[in-house]
């Protein structure tokens, strides 16, 4: 008898992509990532990196992202009668997106393909996002003789100042225009904090979108058990326990001056922020549990709407991603450590 079948122990290998369907996704990956750079679409920015290395490779997406930061810089090179200041501001603009928003995506390509949990994946990213806007301004400041931060802080005075000069003119009580002048101090006093939470949100927003995408749940359903693509749901945002040190850390804000008071401030508006979104995460969960539907899920939402507008609900929700550490709200029976979690959804 002879045999013909091939023996299934025997490894089949896979043929690659061809050269046609790389060149395709460089090219078509690299232009969509320059205009997200040049735009306000960079929200988009690291959702099109990691579908991109999820369906084509770590490779391609690196070089879709040199096609897209030459043709930047080839934009910004290209653009005529730039003023020297607008075209530092420009440059310092382009590197702290590809420094503080690309690399860092790039880089946490290997944690999301490895199903690690959001919170951790999103701590990654925000720390690689504080070291490429330190090396933004590092390097515009040897460059260009420009800072970056400098040029927003002015931007943002004088968005303040006109707020302010508004509320004279309108006729506002006095409190009120005093409130306006110290909260237009403070807020750009925690502008770091602000720029880093509108990033955060650019970053929470791309993993979401993937979360959703078919193409990371084939991803995910080829290398991991069953369930495993919830690991990007907002629900299960939970973000790592030595998150409480920096809220310690923050709490030295009014017993602090100078540098260290600035530092202390800027890290407790984030870390509220972050548990702020912690809370949501907790909130968003109990409705999936409770079985809410979409008329209860509304009703939620409304209602947290309203606590909101009261002042209530950001410190509701605040203290509950903070005592998350301690009670683990959404699995209160169970080890927060428990890998063995049936709720996929």
């Amino acid at each position: 008898m002879v045999e013909s079948s091939l023996h299934q122990s025997e490894p089949v290998m896979l043929p690659g992509p061809s050269f046609g369907r790389m060149l395709r996704g460089v090219v078509g990956y690299g232009l969509m990532t320059w205009l997200m750079i040049v735009t306000p679409l960079i929200v988009f920015l690291p959702a099109a990196l990691m579908h991109c290395a999820l369906r084509n490779g770590r490779r391609i997406a690196w070089a879709a992202l040199i096609v897209a930061a030459s043709l930047a810089a080839v934009y910004i090179i290209g653009r005529p009668g730039n003023p020297p200041v607008d075209a530092s501001m420009t440059w310092g603009h382009v590197a702290g997106v590809l420094l503080a928003v690309a690399l860092p995506a790039m880089a946490a390509l290997p944690m999301v393909e490895r199903g690690d949990p959001f919170g951790r994946v999103l701590m990654f990213l925000l720390i690689g996002s504080i070291v490429g806007l330190a090396v933004t301004e590092t390097g515009s400041r040897a460059l260009f003789d420009y800072s970056p931060y400098a040029g927003q802080v002015a931007q943002a005075e004088q968005s303040s100042a006109k707020i302010v000069g508004l509320y004279r003119t309108s006729g506002m009580p006095a409190e009120m225009v005093r409130f306006a002048e110290r909260w237009a101090r403070y807020s750009t006093f925690v502008l770091p904090a602000a720029l880093l939470v509108n990033i955060t949100l650019v970053f929470v927003l791309s993993l979401l979108m993937i979360g959703r995408l078919k193409t990371w749940r084939e991803f995910v359903a080829q290398r991991f058990e069953p369930g495993a693509a919830a690991a990007l749901l907002f629900r299960n945002l939970s973000l790592p326990d030595w998150l409480l040190f920096a809220f310690v850390l923050g709490g030295l804000t009014p017993i602090a001056t100078g540098l260290l008071q600035k530092v202390a401030a800027n890290t407790l508006a984030m870390v509220v922020f972050l548990y702020i979104l912690q809370g949501l995460a907790i909130f968003r969960f109990l409705l999936a549990a409770m079985g809410a539907g979409l008329i209860g899920t509304m009703l939620g939402w409304l209602l947290l709407v309203f606590l909101t507008l009261t002042g209530v609900g950001p410190l509701l929700l605040a203290l509950a991603g903070l005592f998350d550490s301690f009670f683990d709200f959404r699995h209160f029976k169970k080890r927060k450590d428990d890998s063995h979690e049936g709720h996929t959804d």
